[in-house]
C-alpha cells in the first residue's frame, strides 16, 4: 500500500516547465522600416494608380496569349482589339500616377531603384502609343514586345518595394500552370 501511495504523491509533483525554444531571428534584431514622409506616400500613391494601368495591359496581353492558343482568328481579333483598348486606358493611369512619383524623395540606393522604376514607368507611357496602333493588326507581336517591357517594370518594382522594406506580393495576374 505504502508502494501505490508513494507512485501517486510522486505523479502529483509538477514538472518544471521546458525553457522556451531560441529563436535565431529576434524580433528587436531586424528594427521595423521608418514610416514614410507625405511626399514618399505621395510617390507610392503614384505607383499605385500607375500599377492600376499596368494591370490593365497585363490583361490585354494575357487574352492575346489564350487566344493564340485556340487558334481561333476571330478571337485573335477580338483579343488584340481589345489590347489596343487597354493599352490606351493603361497609358491613361500611368499618366496620371507618373507626375506624383519624384524619385528626390528618397536617398542612395533607394533612390537609384526608384529612378530605375520611373525610367520603366516611362518605357511603358511611350510605348503605349505604339500598342494602340499595332495590337489589332499584329497582336501576338504587340503582346510579346509589351510584356518584355512589363517584365521589366515588374523587376523595378520588385527591388524598389524591398528596398524601402515593403513586402513584395506575388503577381495575381499570372496564371498556374496546368499539367
Amino acid at each position: 500500500m505504502m508502494w501505490i501511495a508513494a507512485t501517486v504523491l510522486g505523479a502529483q509533483e509538477p514538472v518544471p516547465p521546458a525553457p522556451p525554444p531560441v529563436d535565431s531571428a529576434r524580433a528587436e534584431s531586424v528594427p521595423p522600416p521608418p514610416p514614410p514622409s507625405p511626399e514618399q506616400k505621395k510617390f507610392l500613391l503614384g505607383l499605385r494608380t500607375a500599377s492600376r494601368g499596368i494591370a490593365q495591359m497585363k490583361d490585354g496581353v494575357s487574352r492575346v496569349t489564350r487566344a493564340q492558343g485556340t487558334h481561333d482568328s476571330v478571337m485573335q481579333r477580338r483579343a488584340g482589339r481589345f489590347l489596343a483598348g487597354l493599352c490606351g486606358s493603361g497609358r491613361a493611369f500611368l499618366k496620371r500616377g507618373r507626375p506624383q512619383m519624384n524619385v528626390t524623395v528618397y536617398e542612395d540606393t533607394v533612390r537609384l531603384k526608384a529612378k530605375r522604376l520611373v525610367t520603366q514607368i516611362d518605357s511603358l507611357i511611350a510605348y503605349t502609343p505604339t500598342c494602340e496602333d499595332s495590337a489589332a493588326a499584329t497582336p501576338a507581336a504587340t503582346a510579346v514586345a509589351l510584356d518584355k517591357r512589363m517584365k521589366t517594370y515588374d523587376a523595378a518594382r520588385r527591388d524598389f518595394l524591398i528596398a524601402i522594406g515593403q513586402p513584395v506580393k506575388e503577381d495575381s495576374t499570372k496564371q498556374d500552370k496546368r499539367r
